[in-house]
């Protein structure tokens, strides 16, 4: 089968807060920086034909960070696509500061939420961010200050929906006292499933789960192990296969496998027209539970 004749649009759609629909099988820009996520990327000109070829395969929903750099993914998302798609929706998030590679300290304080809510509408050339997610909760600020001035955000019209990134149910269920959370972002794959009760909750309450790291098969992908031999059968790759049990793993979830090149994009798309059966489904899950 020709590469470029799967869309990603095949992995379904979701309604973010029930008025955002994006493809599920979206991007995540943090691969398209330096080492240890600082500085500008090696090639920055693949950097930029990585994004506009996701959006020629149906991606709409890229998902970045002001810390991503920092800024260099938000600038590369402007370099790339902007003006951008009626249907592209950016996700970007605040509240982890950076003093040198692979450093992230989380800053959670109104003031500077705010400056950089600010910032990412500059950085990303838009006039609202569609969903704007506090990257980690900081233990040193009152949980009330930090979603609360998201909240006035919101009501300013500088951001459509709230997310959270990496939080407890109980912390969810807390934020929701401040603000209507939309998405949760958790880290979440076939082999690292330790955020279960949250991606049941987000279920539930229809919240979006966006899974980062998506595909950390690690063993399973090696030669000769479950994920390696069901994609020989399928004529796929180990990480298609991956993403296929993300997709199918909950309506809820959008997974944003990042990459720094169009081909192994290219390979990601593909996963989207790939069904898994339910004894596939359970061979995956019974694999990494044992």
């Amino acid at each position: 089968m020709a590469v470029n004749t799967v869309s990603a649009a095949l992995s379904g759609s979701f309604s973010i807060g029930g008025t955002t629909p994006v493809v599920r099988l979206g991007y995540g820009t943090m691969q398209l920086t330096g080492e240890g996520v600082w500085g500008d990327p090696k090639d920055p000109d693949e950097a930029v034909r990585v994004l506009q070829r996701a959006v020629e395969r149906g991606v709409t929903f890229f998902d970045t960070a002001d810390s991503y750099g920092p800024v260099v993914a938000e600038q590369l998302l402007k370099k790339a696509l902007h003006p951008y798609n009626d249907d592209v929706v950016i996700a970007t998030k605040a509240g982890l500061t950076r003093s040198g590679p692979g450093d992230w300290r989380p800053v959670g304080r109104p003031e500077y939420l705010r400056q950089q809510a600010e910032l990412s509408l500059r950085n990303l050339g838009l006039e609202q961010i569609p969903l704007f997610q506090l990257h980690r909760i900081d233990p040193k600020v009152p949980l009330a200050d930090q979603v609360g001035e998201l909240a006035l955000l919101q009501q300013e019209g500088k951001i459509k929906h709230i997310g959270l990134s990496e939080v407890s149910v109980a912390e969810l269920q807390a934020a929701a006292e401040f603000a209507t959370i939309a998405s949760v972002q958790n880290l979440y794959n076939l082999a690292n499933r330790s955020a279960e009760d949250v991606l049941d909750y987000a279920e539930r309450n229809s919240i979006a789960f966006i899974p980062w790291f998506p595909l950390a098969t690690g063993q399973l992908a090696a030669q000769g192990g479950p994920l390696d031999t069901l994609a020989k059968e399928h004529g796929k790759s180990p990480s298609q296969l991956a993403l296929a049990w993300l997709l199918r793993r909950s309506p809820v979830m959008l997974p944003i496998p990042g990459t720094s090149s169009v081909s192994h994009l290219d390979d990601n798309v593909d996963a989207a027209e790939i069904t898994l059966t339910d004894e596939e489904f359970a061979a995956l899950e019974k694999a990494v539970s044992g």
